[in-house]
This record gives C-alpha cells, sequence and structure tokens, in this order.
C-alpha cells in the first residue's frame, strides 16, 4: 500500500495503537510477535513488539488511556448514530492527527 511506502515504522504504530483498543487481528499479532528478535536488533532494544514501539515513539501509559478514550468515545457515538464501526479507519485518522506521516522513531 502506496501509504506505507519508505515508512514501515506507520504500520507498527496503528498496529500498536490496534492493540490498545483489542482490534488487532490473531494473524497481524502472531507475525508481530515473530519479528520481535528482528525489531529488537533493529532498535538495538529488548522487549515485546509493543514495548519496542511504545519505547521508540516515547508512548506513554497516559497516551495509552487516552487513545482507549478516543476509542471509547468513537464507538458510543457510532452506537448512537447507529453506524458502521471501522477499527482501521479510526485508527488511520488517530495516526494522521497526531503524528506527521513522515515521523521515525527516535
Amino acid at each position: 500500500m502506496d501509504r506505507y511506502t519508505g515508512k514501515p515504522f506507520l504500520r507498527l504504530i496503528e498496529c500498536y495503537i490496534l492493540d490498545l483498543i483489542d482490534q488487532l487481528e490473531d494473524k497481524q499479532r502472531a507475525t508481530l510477535k515473530a519479528m520481535e528478535p528482528n525489531l529488537q536488533k533493529t532498535y538495538n532494544a529488548q522487549g515485546t513488539w509493543q514495548e519496542i514501539v511504545a519505547a521508540q515513539m516515547a508512548f506513554t501509559e497516559s497516551f495509552n488511556a487516552q487513545v482507549r478514550t478516543f476509542w471509547n468515545g468513537y464507538l458510543n457515538h457510532a452506537r448512537a448514530n447507529h453506524a458502521s464501526v471501522h477499527p482501521e479507519e479510526f485508527v488511520i485518522s488517530l495516526v494522521d492527527q497526531n503524528f506527521n506521516s513522515d515521523q521515525s522513531p527516535r
């Protein structure tokens, strides 16, 4: 997908957020788990893929809580309006609004 050309970490951020809101597919989670040794080597870090992404982006528990609050608000709004819920669209919008698309890890 053009969105990720030259920006592979962008997809990791999106997967991190999908995982935070319990919307990451099991197949994707397994793929990311399998990538952990390569991520550890690439970023000279230890831990899970989630811990590596959080450390590279300096995400805090406060950030995680805010994302969950935004997600719950999105869900409530969708339910109140009898609208469909689209986790991927929510995450892409959140990332686009809060991170420079060229942003790379520290």
